[in-house]
């Protein structure tokens, strides 16, 4: 029964704890309506908080939301939410997908969960692994969909189309029918409703092929990824020392774990990518989605993700210690002048001023620099440029300052104003927290 394999699987996974924060991912079609009409006999077994969370793109008027209105009243019993897309986003697939996962992670937060169960079935894994045949995966895109992927659990994967409409039938649910799913201008829909049932005139279990096929390729797939390291881990040198085989099975890793969908096409060009930068010393970025890049320069990689994060401002006007994010900045007077200098590159500096009067923060346009020893003021940004610092390196920058002038960078350099001239009088540190 569908029901004890659900249970088995989240039992797998340690899910079922009393008062477990799940979200069950609730489209209305037969996939999602089954296995939340099977978390709702769990959750009241097992004492979870159950909440459906329904995207209503609104690519069918009046349809889209008959459906929405459908979900909302099969959730009478429920937590139930729903929001509906944007009318800008692109009607296209991928577009749809980012959307839908850009939500799904939205709820995450709102409802504190970090477990979301969706419906991808036999059948879905079966047409994953022909489509991307058909794009010119590697072995690990034959792998199919995985089980579990960070915080999303699909536990309905190894139970087939069929199975699911006969449980609808026989529990009497009434499912949405979405229309556009038999749009074969989607490449997923041809397959589903134009290629497979063409293949199975031939070969009946070819779907139960394709998904031993997964298998085998999954067993394959983690032999190999034990003698190859995370991306993050090699140096760009090392990287790109590596024969082509293994450089595509470390990407192929890598865009996985970041939950990106990938062709041969994509990892292509994040090997082009790299092998470009790979003497680069400020190193550039490549654009993985609208909020997350690929960083590579001569010293390392990095993923970088868009931060809403805005850095404080902290008036500096006495000697002393204060908190800036993970960091610790201090001043203190001294009275022993220090056998040797230390130099740019430290996050210790001495200096010469008359009187405290300073401010801690991030970076701003307008910002300028009298680099020690030039002699005159250069803009911030130029002298970051020239010291080869990436820009998202840049982002994340903290500056002694005095009104629109950078006093101190940190590890970068010091302002020629409050060099030493005859004698230090204090001495400023950042340290880790």
């Amino acid at each position: 029964m569908i029901i004890d394999a659900v249970e088995l699987f989240l039992e797998k996974y340690n899910l079922l704890k009393p008062k477990n924060n799940i979200i069950v991912a609730f489209s209305g079609g037969y996939d999602s309506m089954c296995l939340l009409d099977v978390m709702k006999e769990l959750a009241a077994k097992y004492d979870l908080n159950l909440c459906a969370v329904h995207l209503n793109h609104g690519w069918r008027g009046e349809e889209s939301d008959k459906e929405e209105e459908n979900c909302k009243n099969f959730c009478s019993d429920i937590n139930f939410y729903s929001e509906k897309l944007s009318p800008d986003i692109p009607h296209t697939e991928t577009a749809a997908r980012e959307a839908r996962y850009k939500f799904f992670e939205k709820c995450a937060k709102k409802f504190n969960s970090n477990i979301i169960l969706t419906a991808h079935n036999a059948n879905d894994n079966a047409e994953t692994v022909f489509y991307r045949i058909t794009r010119g995966t590697g072995i690990t895109g034959l792998e199919g969909i995985n089980e579990t992927r960070g915080i999303y659990y699909r536990p309905l994967l190894n139970i087939y189309r069929a199975d699911i409409e006969k449980y609808c039938t026989d529990k009497n649910l009434t499912p949405n029918i979405d229309s556009s799913n038999f749009n074969t201008e989607f490449a997923r829909n041809k397959i589903r409703y134009e290629i497979f049932p063409k293949i199975r005139e031939t070969i009946p279990d070819f779907e139960e092929k394709l998904n031993q096929l997964s298998k085998n390729a999954g067993i394959a797939s983690s032999i190999i990824e034990k003698n190859t390291k995370n991306l993050e881990e090699y140096s760009p040198q090392e990287f790109c020392a590596l024969d082509e085989f293994y450089k595509s099975t470390v990407i192929h890793k890598f865009v996985r774990n970041l939950g990106l969908d990938y062709d041969k096409k994509k990892i292509t060009r994040i090997m082009e990518f790299i092998e470009q930068n790979k003497a680069s010393k400020s190193g550039k970025t490549l654009s993985l989605t609208t909020d997350l890049w690929l960083f590579a320069g001569n010293k390392k990689f990095e993923v970088v993700k868009k931060s809403a994060l805005t850095l404080p401002e902290i008036r500096i006007l006495k000697e002393g210690r204060c908190c800036w994010n993970d960091k610790v900045f201090s001043i203190e007077k001294i009275d022993e002048i220090p056998d040797k200098f230390p130099d740019d590159s430290s996050c210790t500096a001495y200096i010469q001023i008359s009187d405290i009067n300073f401010t801690l923060r991030g970076r701003k346009d307008g910002d300028i620099i009298t680099p020690l020893g030039l002699g005159g003021t250069q803009k911030l940004k130029k002298y970051l440029n020239e010291k080869k610092i990436p820009k998202h390196e840049k982002d994340k920058m903290i500056f002694l300052c005095k009104d629109n002038e950078i006093l101190w960078a940190p590890g970068i350099g010091l302002s020629d104003k409050i060099k030493v001239v005859t004698k230090p009088t204090h001495v400023i540190k950042l340290e880790e927290r």
